[in-house]
């Protein structure tokens, strides 16, 4: 059996990382995958890049250019939505000719446009589409937030100046949806059981079979190691209880750094010891900014793709947190978790299905700094540590692995393609 991965970027963002993992693990497993991407970071030979194409820039930012008209010459939310206009037919490709599946994943941004998809399911052959965040089953939004009209059909969008209209670009774009998801031989696949409760209310999903896959992460990759030798390879102190907080950009509001910032003062209010015993790893793009918002010392480093640096990055410290206010299944909690590092983060989106409160992490209330600054407090000083790292590594085992993750797909895989009859 022969799969195409479709994915914008390589190695950059939580679904690229996640669709590479997922190749490997069908190669790993009698599956003949290759994945197909715009920007490509490595030398990967089953990593195919589109054609070098200075076109690849102009879809870019036309697309943000109808956005932003849309949004009455106004920047605001210019990249929580997406309209897929332009795009490249990959049909013609030999890697497409040859697939027995087509897989797509995050295809945003200039990748595919929906006419694209629309030819993509006009060859015949099955789609599997994981989806990373919601925008498959919404008009034009990745998150709907507390937004429900993506339910019956997407109309005076809250991402859109003075909320759009009746008949906005969430609209046009949700009608044009429905019309190529007609009759499509889609299966769509959420990362999160939440994602999918979600995904299976939207009109666009209806009569379409639905179910919910994790991501998988390489457990012989990802596992506990030596925490002194990794602390000296980064400078690390060894006398300190180290957090650990990451992001493609730090400063990404959506990545919830002010809460991080208030949880952290109201730690040093409340415990004015932990100053001289608590310090905070940061690696992204911007991590220096972190050094004059916090009251703890910041060891920023810089973004990190490397697999390997991760994992030594991972095992350096004590805690992972996340205060993430948008998510679907992030790699980054899964990763600290093999790695035998507890994680503390917000009620929302697929992240309670991965920490299990107080038994191998701590799930704090939505929005609350308070509680937030709990659960550090509590992992760190007020439980029993190395079982709940023994409980973080036993969840990834059974959970993520790429063998039980990957035999998911190929069944769904045998099952459209009439295999497994």
């Amino acid at each position: 059996m022969r799969v195409l991965i479709i994915n914008t970027s390589e190695r950059i963002g939580g679904a690229a990382i996640a669709a590479g993992r997922l190749m490997e693990s069908l190669n790993n497993n009698g599956v003949k995958a290759k994945m197909l991407v715009r920007d490509k970071q490595t030398d990967q030979i089953s990593v195919v890049p589109l054609a070098r194409s200075w076109m690849n820039s102009v879809r870019f930012v036309w697309e943000r250019v109808i956005i932003w008209k849309a949004n009455s010459f106004r920047k605001n939310n210019l990249f929580a939505v997406s309209i897929a206009n332009t795009g490249t037919d990959v049909t013609a490709l030999p890697e497409f000719k040859e697939a027995d599946i087509i897989h797509l994943h995050w295809i945003n941004q200039g990748m595919l446009s929906l006419n694209d998809l629309k030819r993509i399911i006009a060859s015949g052959k099955p789609i599997v589409w994981t989806m990373h965040d919601m925008w498959p089953c919404t008009g034009i939004c990745h998150h709907a937030r507390e937004c429900t009209n993506y339910q019956d059909e997407c109309h005076n969008c809250p991402f859109l100046y003075n909320g759009g209209g009746a008949k906005d670009l969430s609209y046009r774009i949700f009608r044009k949806k429905l019309e190529v998801y007609r009759n499509a031989n889609i299966t769509f696949v959420a990362c999160s059981g939440w994602l999918r409760s979600l995904a299976e209310k939207s009109r666009l999903l209806t009569g379409h079979r639905t179910t919910n896959i994790p991501n998988p992460i390489n457990t012989s990759l990802f596992k506990p190691r030596n925490k002194k030798e990794a602390r000296y390879k980064y400078n690390l102190p060894t006398d300190k209880k180290l957090l650990l907080f990451g992001s493609v950009k730090i400063t990404d509001k959506r990545k919830g750094i002010d809460y991080l910032v208030e949880s952290c003062h109201l730690l040093a209010e409340k415990y004015p010891e932990l100053k001289e015993k608590i310090g905070v790893v940061v690696f992204g793009k911007q991590s220096s900014q972190l050094k004059e918002l916090i009251p703890f010392p910041v060891y920023a480093l810089d973004f990190v793709i490397e697999e390997k640096e991760l994992v030594d990055i991972y095992n350096s410290v004590d805690l992972f947190v996340t205060p993430s206010l948008e998510e679907n299944l992030p790699n980054t909690i899964m990763e600290a978790m093999a790695c035998g590092v507890p994680c503390v983060g917000f009620n929302i989106g697929g992240i309670p299905e991965m920490i299990d409160h107080l038994h191998n992490g701590y799930v704090a209330e939505y929005k609350s700094s308070q509680d937030f600054a709990k659960g550090i407090s509590w992992a760190l000083t007020e439980t029993e540590y190395p079982k709940l790292s023994e409980e973080a590594v036993r969840k990834v085992a059974s959970n993520y692995s790429e063998g039980s993750v990957a035999k998911k797909y190929i069944d769904i895989y045998n099952k459209i393609t009439g295999k497994d009859a």
